[in-house]
């Protein structure tokens, strides 16, 4: 039997089969047979295309596993997860910053990493040139919080990383003072990569280096408050937060 309450949903937001399989990334076909052929979709799928379509997830589906809770909305905003950072196809972080319109947050000790990356910088760039919202927090190096996440890892020179990082980024200071950085001192357990309603979430692990924890991949639903947990996370150290000094660059 086929859903044409899906097909009907998808008309009334003026959406094609392409642009919903495009947007919660599953294949056209897969669509094709959810409209056609009735097949129901697993519940993550189910409350992304809910989402999409601006409904009640049960106005698509009477399935049973189409249960509107607060913890299967949360389940479904997890896209996937990769056991190490460095198992995160290199491409993603990129992909999913340049997706974003109104939203592009870096809260990290360092992500040294991503200062070296110059197509990251460039990113940065476009992104504040098009009157995106871009915002860089990184641990404050002579804080406390900095020096036991180094002992933490295995080494004591994170605020050294820190600094690296921020001489990586000074050329950005002048050129396109919109995108803002700031120094916390806050004692973080996760680094979140905010873009819009996508995020991804690298946990730390005591006794190794964030490369090697693991990485979820968040898209934010409506009431699912799991994506929304992380990013009020950011606003907050946001707002603790205080601006970048020469001295805070250069240690002198």
């Amino acid at each position: 039997m086929s859903n044409e309450r899906l097909r009907s949903a998808l008309l009334a937001q003026s959406l094609t089969v392409q642009d919903l399989a495009d947007s919660i990334e599953v294949n056209p076909k897969t669509v094709e047979r959810w409209i056609t052929q009735g097949k129901v979709p697993y519940r993550r799928h189910q409350y992304a295309t809910a989402s999409l379509l601006n409904v009640d997830v049960t106005t698509l589906w009477d399935d049973s596993r189409a249960v509107d809770s607060a913890a299967d909305l949360s389940k479904a905003e997890i896209v996937t997860i990769y056991p190490h950072r460095h198992m995160v196809p290199p491409g993603l972080w990129r992909e999913l910053y340049g997706r974003a319109q109104t939203h592009v947050d870096v809260l990290v000790y360092s992500g040294l990493w991503l200062s070296e990356d110059p197509l990251f910088l460039d990113l940065l760039k476009a992104k504040v040139e098009a009157h995106a919202q871009v915002r860089v927090l990184l641990g404050d190096p002579a804080c406390p919080a900095v020096e036991q996440r180094g002992i933490d890892e295995g080494h004591r020179i994170m605020d050294g990383k820190i600094r690296n990082a921020l001489m990586n980024y000074r050329p950005l200071f002048a050129s396109h003072p919109d995108i803002d950085f700031r120094l916390h001192d806050a004692t973080l357990y996760n680094s979140l990569f905010r873009a819009d309603n996508e995020m991804l979430v690298n946990t730390h692990v005591y006794g190794i280096g964030a490369f090697m924890a693991p990485v979820f991949h968040l898209r934010r639903l409506a009431r699912g408050g799991l994506f929304d947990t992380y990013a009020n996370s950011i606003e907050q150290t946001w707002g603790g937060a205080r601006q970048v000094t020469e001295h805070d660059i250069t240690g002198a």
